[in-house]
């Protein structure tokens, strides 16, 4: 009797032990949401082949994202977007090979939301660059890779065939003020509506590849 009541401990203690595990393992996984503010440092590898490195400021408060964005063996990319739907794409400086230009995009979306996965489908558990994630999907738009252990995302697909892997990733951290704002050359003018005459850039080189805003439009540059 001594034994069978220990046994019958030892199962509640079991099942006591056990209970939390079962109900996280109830359904599939859900991303973490975005922090509200991070910077995360970017490898991207372009459709087209080409390469870049780009350093992200994500600020939902403000409405804001910035990316600089070094193409390889090229000039460095300015690409301010605001939840208005405004992106300012620019060049800047000496550094620049034409001395600095500026192309403006109105697009008809703001940039992502902190819980702009919501509703993705779960794919599972895969390995990638060595770390083990969850995998979601938005079909037609994304393939997100998250660390099982950090929730920290580690790579994203776009549905034209970029791929960008997170280098790193740092939670609230902000960019100086004096970045955010686009140069005097990016606006020519206004009409008596307000709206913008807008620069425009001929260099392929520097067409926008590739912002979540631009991911998010079916027939985005």
């Amino acid at each position: 009797m001594k034994m069978e009541r220990g046994w019958q401990s030892i199962m509640k203690m079991a099942m006591v032990l056990l209970l939390p595990l079962m109900v996280i393992g109830e359904g599939d996984p859900i991303p973490r949401q975005w922090p509200e503010k991070f910077h995360a440092v970017l490898l991207t590898n372009l459709s087209d082949g080409r390469l870049q490195i780009a350093n992200l400021w994500y600020d939902w408060p403000t409405g804001r994202n910035t990316y600089l964005r070094q193409f390889q063996l090229g000039d460095l990319l300015h690409d301010v977007e605001w939840n208005n739907g405004t992106s300012y794409f620019y060049t800047v400086g000496p550094n620049s090979t034409n001395g600095g230009y500026c192309h403006v995009i109105t697009f008809g979306i703001g940039i992502p939301r902190p819980d702009f996965l919501n509703d993705a489908t779960y794919l599972g558990m895969e390995y990638t660059n060595g770390f083990l994630c969850n995998l979601w999907t938005k079909v037609d738009f994304i393939w997100y890779w998250e660390d099982v252990r950090t929730q920290i995302p580690v790579r994203w697909n776009f549905f034209d065939g970029i791929s960008t892997y997170v280098m790193k990733f740092e939670e609230g951290v902000e960019l100086e003020k004096s970045q955010w704002q686009a140069p005097s050359y990016c606006f020519k003018g206004q009409d008596n509506n307000g709206t913008t005459f807008l620069q425009d850039h001929k260099s392929k080189q520097f067409v926008p590849n590739h912002g979540f805003m631009n991911a998010m439009l079916p027939d985005h540059l």
